[in-house]
């Protein structure tokens, strides 16, 4: 084992800066002051960071490592860090080495004996779990899912009994068959969707998986999604929600009695599993579904 004392290092230092995932407003002065001290910047695109960088009034080298040419930068990354050079790590967004390959050049330069320090920032996972509305702990954060079918089930069916909370990441063009998944495979859960954390467009969808599902296919997704789902219950076999759980709040009556009907029962059976669930008399419920569908 080698110990490391951050604050006391003679050699090179890797520091592992977080950057905003939208806003640029928080970015922390701890991370600027790196940025503008370190001798070069490693970053996914160039292009991007040059942004962030012209943004803060910062000119520094600047050079690229990503999925595509990790391998042939690696060597020369570690060679310039045992030269004695201190080199920041950023991703596009984000903290690096969370789905990026900033995790494979942290490892190296773990391995091989030298520092790694970590500059806390954004996190689009995290800032979803802690506003989602659902249990924050334990978590696991799966990232982004394999883009075929059949492994992607084969994925979820891993995390199916895990009881803690799960947090995904997924591409607009992919995340109506990515969640069809889910619903298949973990049962229709509860979720909570964001898109665009942090910038101007942020949304969220709050709701069973089967109601998040419905209100996408009414419309083109777009931007980046995270997408925190529930874990499994306790005994591992999803279980009907007690009377007194009052999960459906954020629903309308036509997506409670929607979310009933998509877990197998009929309209009239999911009208009065509704009714019964917000203390409502069934004829009130009914004649709220159908002028919320007429509408």
């Amino acid at each position: 084992m080698k110990g490391q004392k951050s604050f006391e290092s003679e050699g090179g230092v890797l520091y592992v800066v977080g950057t905003p995932i939208g806003n640029l407003g928080d970015l922390s002065e701890r991370a600027k002051q790196i940025l503008t001290e370190v001798d070069l910047i490693a970053c996914e695109d160039t292009r991007h960071t040059r942004k962030l960088l012209s943004h803060l009034g910062i000119s520094k080298a600047m050079t690229s490592y990503h999925e595509h040419n990790r391998l042939a930068r690696l060597s020369s990354l570690l060679s310039r860090l045992q030269e004695g050079e201190n080199i920041a790590l950023v991703s596009d967004a984000g903290m690096p080495g969370i789905s990026d390959p900033g995790e494979e050049l942290i490892r190296e330069v773990v391995q091989a004996g030298m520092p790694v320090i970590p500059v806390p920032g954004p996190n689009a996972a995290l800032s979803a779990l802690v506003a989602s509305g659902i249990k924050p702990q334990p978590f696991l954060f799966i990232g982004f899912l394999p883009r075929n079918a059949k492994e992607r089930r084969a994925e979820l069916n891993k995390w199916k009994e895990t009881p803690a909370t799960l947090i995904f990441y997924e591409a607009p063009h992919r995340i109506q068959p990515m969640l069809k998944d889910v619903l298949e495979v973990l049962g229709d859960r509860q979720a909570a969707l964001a898109r665009e954390l942090t910038k101007r467009h942020e949304e969220w969808m709050r709701a069973p998986l089967s109601v998040c599902l419905r209100l996408l296919e009414e419309r083109k997704p777009r931007g980046e999604w995270t997408v925190v789902v529930e874990g499994a219950p306790a005994g591992g076999n999803q279980v009907e929600e007690e009377p007194n759980v009052t999960w459906w709040r954020a629903l309308t009556v036509r997506e409670h009695v929607d979310w009933h009907i998509h877990r197998g029962k009929s309209k009239k059976e999911g009208i009065q599993a509704t009714a019964a669930e917000r203390s409502l008399p069934k004829r009130e419920v009914y004649n709220e579904y159908h002028r919320e569908m007429d509408s």
